[in-house]
Order: C-alpha cells, then sequence, then structure tokens
C-alpha cells in the first residue's frame, strides 16, 4: 500500500506505517498545484497531511487508488471533505492528541498577557529597563477564565487554570450543568454570558458554516473593558474586523495563536492590522507543534492506517456514518457512484455466481453522490466476477478481503 506523506511528520510515524508494510513517500514541501502533481504521479492509496491545503483537484488527481486521506490532528478545514465525499474517499483525523499541546501554549498566553511578557522582553532587547510600567500586572488568582467550545483542549485548558486559583466558566451546546460540575465549572446559558462575566475568555470551537464568524461584534460588546482574548482554535471563527474595533475601543489584551490570511507553509512573510496594535501579541499557528503532541498524532495516523489496510473500519471518519462489521468467509468492498441500477447490477452479478450474501450494507458519503458497500460473502469470489464488478459502469474500485 502507497502512502504519500505531503507535511512534515513524525519519523516514529514513517517506521511505523514501513512496519505495516507500506510503501511510505515523504514530501513536506508539496503544496497547490506540486500537491496535484505529486499524487497524480505517485498514486497512493493514503495520503497524509497536516496544514498543507487538500482541494478537488488531488482528490481528483489521486483516483482510483486514493482511498483515504488523513488529518494529522483534529481539524480538517483544510481538506475539501465533499469532494472526498463525492468521490468515495475516506476523510478521518487524529482526535484529541494535541489537546495538552494546544491548552499548554492557550495558558501561556494568558500569563504572558496579564505580565505582559512578550512586550517586556522586546523593551529588554532594546536596552529598555521598565520595571515601573511591567510592575503593574493585576494576577491571575481568583480571576475568571471564560470558556466558548468545550472539549478536550479547554478541559485541559480548564484544569491549568483551576490550578492557578481561577474559576471558570464556559459555554458550549452541548454542556449540561452537570457536566460541567463534574468539570468543576459553572455553565453559561449564552456566549455573551461567558463574554460578560470573563477576565479572560479563550475560544475552543471547531470550524464549521455554524461557527464561522461566531465570535462577533456582539460578542465583543458584551466583554468587560481590559479584558483578555485568546483563540487558539481557527481564526475564521472570530471576526477579524470587530476583534480589532474591540481591542482599540474596549482596550482588550489580545493573544493569538492562528491569524486572518496566514500562510499555509511553514515559513513566509505575513502582515495583518491585528499584529500592530500594542495590545496584540502572539504566535505562528503553533498549538499542536510539541514532540509529544507530533509523536501522539504519528501514532494515531498509523493506527488509522492499519485498520484501512487490514480492511477494518476506518477510525475518526468525518464524512461516513458508522458501519457495524459482520463475521463472514470474505469480505466485498466497492465503492461506486450513487446512482439508479449500480447495486442491482452488483448483486445480479453475486447472484449468477451462485454465492451467498450474509449481509450487505452500503453507506453513502455527504452528497449523496458517491457510496460504499460492503457485502459479507460465505465464499471468496472468483478473480473473473471480481473483474466483471469492476468492469459495471459507476464502480470505482473492487476490494476483496477474506476475514
Amino acid at each position: 500500500m502507497r502512502v504519500l506523506i505531503a507535511d512534515a511528520f513524525e519519523a516514529s510515524g514513517v517506521a511505523g506505517l514501513e512496519a505495516l508494510g507500506c510503501d511510505v513517500t515523504v514530501s513536506p514541501k508539496l503544496a497547490g498545484e506540486t500537491l496535484v502533481e505529486a499524487v497524480g504521479q505517485e498514486r497512493p492509496a493514503v495520503l497524509i497531511v497536516r496544514s498543507t491545503k487538500v482541494p478537488e483537484a488531488a482528490l481528483q488527481a489521486g483516483l482510483p487508488n486514493l482511498r483515504l486521506v488523513i488529518r494529522a490532528g483534529a481539524g480538517y478545514d483544510n481538506i475539501d471533505v465533499p469532494a472526498a465525499s463525492r468521490r468515495g474517499i475516506y476523510v478521518a483525523t487524529c482526535p484529541g492528541q494535541n489537546s495538552v499541546a494546544v491548552a499548554e501554549l492557550a495558558f501561556g498566553l494568558i500569563a504572558a498577557l496579564d505580565r505582559r511578557i512578550a512586550d517586556n522582553v522586546d523593551a529588554l532587547r532594546h536596552g529598555k529597563w521598565a520595571k515601573g510600567e511591567f510592575s503593574k500586572a493585576r494576577g491571575l488568582y481568583g480571576r475568571t477564565l471564560g470558556l466558548i467550545g468545550v472539549g478536550s483542549i479547554s478541559t485541559e485548558l480548564a484544569r491549568r487554570a483551576q490550578a492557578f486559583g481561577m474559576t471558570v466558566i464556559a459555554w458550549s451546546r452541548s454542556l449540561t450543568d452537570e457536566a460541567a460540575e463534574a468539570l468543576g465549572m459553572t455553565r453559561a446559558a449564552t456566549p455573551a454570558e461567558v463574554a460578560a462575566a470573563s477576565d479572560v475568555v479563550s475560544v475552543h470551537l471547531a470550524l464549521n458554516d455554524a461557527t464561522r464568524g461566531f465570535v462577533d461584534a456582539a460578542f465583543f460588546d458584551a466583554m468587560r473593558e481590559g479584558a483578555s482574548f485568546v483563540n487558539t482554535s481557527r481564526a475564521e471563527i472570530v471576526d477579524a474586523a470587530a476583534l480589532e474595533a474591540a481591542t482599540v475601543a474596549k482596550k482588550l489584551r489580545v493573544a493569538l495563536d492562528v491569524w486572518p490570511g496566514e500562510p499555509s507553509a511553514s515559513a513566509g512573510e505575513y502582515s495583518s492590522s491585528l499584529v500592530n496594535l500594542p495590545n496584540v501579541i502572539g504566535t505562528a499557528h503553533i498549538g499542536a507543534s510539541t514532540d509529544q503532541a507530533q509523536q501522539a498524532i504519528a501514532a494515531e495516523a498509523v493506527r488509522i492506517v492499519g485498520e484501512f489496510k487490514g480492511g477494518f473500519e476506518v477510525p475518526n471518519v468525518v464524512n461516513m456514518t458508522r458501519e457495524r462489521a459482520t463475521p463472514a468467509a470474505c469480505r466485498l468492498t466497492i465503492r461506486h457512484a450513487n446512482a439508479t441500477g449500480v447495486l442491482a447490477a452488483v448483486l445480479g452479478a453475486i447472484d449468477e455466481a451462485r454465492l451467498e450474501v450474509h449481509e450487505m450494507a452500503n453507506n453513502v458519503f455527504d452528497g449523496d453522490e458517491a457510496a460504499i458497500v460492503k457485502i459479507e460473502l460465505h465464499q471468496r469470489p472468483s478473480d473473473e466476477l471480481v473483474e466483471s464488478l469492476r468492469a459495471l459502469d459507476h464502480v470505482f474500485s473492487v476490494i476483496v478481503r477474506e476475514l
């Protein structure tokens, strides 16, 4: 099985993939057209990326071989998931593996805002001793941390804040009073309630259509003057113009790890009007960039490939409902267009070969344009039957796996 890694990736992960018997190519500088060309030339079964964007053209270039794209991280907004779904390509992630790393950075930024560490360092480097100015910190003990979104990262952040004597208030669509109490938090009814009650607000939402621009002018209007605002999730969740206006008007202290229009490459030029505001500090999207996190993510990616290669359910798939595995002698896995008559033709060929179907599950990818059917058979089909199935109209691929 060929695996193309189009991003930086831990050596331990590469070794793990090779131990599975995979033919691995690592090309961390691929992007845009070079990614499309590489996918077309390599024809991998699996594509692994971190921040590299995977457009529809790259997915199309990988057909018919490309069957799985793994985002070596939790989010997947850099992958054209609808395009993958239309082509019957799994998209999987590695959730929860970088939670501690991002939480550590978020709390570091909170402390840096309170003590104005970045400004202090800058003054020292310019030969200025400004003890009087930088001795005016408010302190974190007894302050309130507000969380927008409650998942693994914000839960880890809450633990660190509580260890420093902060109280925590949180809002999430799924958060209940009971769950909040178990985490030592107070549940807020609305995001605005969090904004109004907090000395520090930290955002931890996944980016999707519902959260794009979620933190808007109304949210910043509800924040306390001089409060701190931290975002280590995705820049698009925050209305950048509203944040900039509020930073000036309400003298907010702002720390960002994610920025509007940030480069996709690991190095390059970047400018933003936010960067130049005196109360804004930040980092270059490094939240998950610790050795511990990357090793854990690599191990999870290897696990996903191992399950996929073994013919089992692919873990952490984001563009498909889960299917139930059943015991049988053999499994046919057929990716196909979600078109009238495809399944009838497949089952007709199986019936003509006098094979017994134990169980069948057909799952449709997002968008209803492609599907994948798994058919449990009492015995392995002949090579001739398999080739005839592959020759059917609207069939993308046929895989035979003995169970």
